[in-house]
C-alpha cells in the first residue's frame, strides 16, 4: 500500500500520524502551531476529523444521548460534538499549512457530506473511526473514490471487520490498511491485546497498525515490535489546554520520545540474519577451540588432560575433540600452542 507516494507495510518504516482531533480547543493558530509541532516531533500525518454536530447525530435530549460514563461522562452527544469539531471552513488552510510544513494532510469523514467536502480539497487517502466500522453505505462511498483507506477496528467483532473490508473492495478499492484499537479514552494496557495485529495480517493480508489511546508510548512501540506499520495517538500542545481531547493526548515532548522509540525498536528489528555481523567480526576470535593445556611430547598420546577446549579460536573448532582424542602429535607441542591437523600423527 501507498499513502502518497510512500510504502506503507512489511519492510517500511513505520507511518505515524499525529491525530490533532479536537484538541485546537476552537483556534485556527492552534491548530496551525499543531501542525508545525506534530511535524518538528517526526510525525510524518497531521490528521483533523471532518464532521459537525448536524452530521454526527441530532440536538436531542433523550437518554439515548447521554454519556454516562467514561472521559465524557454527564455530556450529551451534541454538545460534545459542539465542542470538539475542526470548523470546516479552516481546513483548506490548515490542509496548504501541512503542505507547507511538509507533513501529510488525512482526515476521518464521518458522513457522505463530508466526503464530498474532503473530495474538493483533494485529499491524498481517507481516515475511518472505529465507530463508523459498521456504517457499510458510509464505507463503501468512501471506497468508490478509490483512494487508499486507513480503518481502524475498535469493538469490531471478527464478522463486522469482514464486513467492511468486503464493502471495501466491493468498491474495487483494494487499497486499505487495518488499525487495531481499543475504544476506550485512555485505553488500559491489559485491554490492548496486542497480538490481535499479527492475527489481522495474517487473515487479512493488509497492513496493520495501531490507533493507540493508552498513555504513553509503550503500546505504541510494542506494536511496531509486533509487526505494525502504522502508529496514530492523539496529540496536544499541552493537557493543560482543556477540550474534549486533552486528557489522553501526547504532548511534543512525550511524542517525539515516542516516535524516536519506535525508530529505535525498528533499527533493533533490523531483519533476518545469521551468522557473523560486522559488529561481531572482532569478538569471534575468542570463541572456543583446541588448545593444547599441558607440554606434550613428540610421540605423546593427546588426552582430555593436555587438550582442552577453551577460548580463544586459533585452534580446531570444539566439534573435532573426539577426532583427535588418542591420536599421537607428531612433534612437541607447548603448553598454549593452539592445536591444528598438522600437529597430529595421521
Amino acid at each position: 500500500m501507498k499513502i502518497n507516494g510512500r510504502q506503507v507495510g512489511e519492510g517500511a518504516p513505520a507511518y505515524i500520524i499525529a491525530e490533532m482531533s479536537g484538541n485546537h480547543a476552537g483556534s485556527i493558530e492552534r491548530a496551525k502551531d499543531i501542525i508545525y509541532a506534530a511535524k518538528e516531533c517526526g510525525a510524518d500525518c497531521i490528521k483533523i476529523q471532518t464532521y459537525t454536530a448536524d452530521t454526527m447525530t441530532i440536538d436531542c435530549d433523550n437518554p439515548y444521548f447521554q454519556i454516562t460514563e467514561g472521559t465524557w461522562k454527564g455530556e450529551n452527544l451534541y454538545k460534545l460534538y459542539q465542542k470538539a469539531f475542526t470548523p470546516w471552513e479552516w481546513q483548506e488552510e490548515l490542509s496548504k499549512e501541512a503542505k507547507k510544513v511538509g507533513i501529510d494532510f488525512l482526515s476521518t469523514p464521518f458522513d457522505q457530506s463530508s466526503v464530498d467536502f474532503l473530495e474538493k480539497l483533494e485529499l491524498p487517502f481517507y481516515k475511518v473511526a472505529s465507530f463508523e466500522l459498521v456504517d457499510i453505505p458510509l464505507l463503501e462511498y468512501i471506497a468508490s473514490k478509490k483512494k487508499p483507506i486507513v480503518m481502524s477496528t475498535g469493538m469490531g467483532s471478527l464478522e463486522e471487520i469482514e464486513e467492511a473490508i468486503a464493502a471495501i473492495y466491493g468498491q474495487g478499492n483494494h487499497d486499505l490498511a487495518l488499525l487495531k484499537c481499543s475504544s476506550a479514552y485512555p485505553a488500559k494496557r491489559e485491554e490492548m491485546n496486542l497480538r490481535t495485529i499479527k492475527d489481522m495480517q495474517e487473515r487479512f493480508h493488509v497492513p496493520v497498525g495501531l490507533s493507540d489511546h493508552s498513555m504513553g508510548s509503550f503500546s505504541a512501540t510494542t506494536a511496531v515490535a509486533l509487526g505494525a506499520s502504522i502508529i496514530e495517538k492523539h496529540f496536544c500542545l499541552s493537557r493543560t489546554i482543556k477540550n474534549p481531547d486533552c486528557t489522553f493526548s501526547m504532548e511534543p515532548h512525550e511524542f517525539k520520545q515516542m516516535v524516536e522509540e519506535v525508530r529505535e525498536v525498528e533499527k533493533a528489528l533490523g531483519k533476518v540474519a545469521y551468522g557473523v555481523s560486522k559488529q561481531e567480526e572482532y569478538n569471534t576470535r575468542f570463541r572456543r577451540s583446541l588448545f593444547v593445556v599441558k607440554d606434550i611430547a613428540a610421540g605423546e598420546t593427546l588426552t582430555k588432560e593436555n587438550i582442552r577446549s577453551i577460548r580463544p579460536s586459533n585452534g580446531l573448532k570444539p566439534k573435532y575433540m573426539k577426532d583427535v582424542l588418542g591420536k599421537k602429535a607428531n612433534k612437541p607441542l607447548a603448553k598454549g600452542t593452539p592445536l591444528s591437523f598438522e600437529d597430529i600423527e595421521g
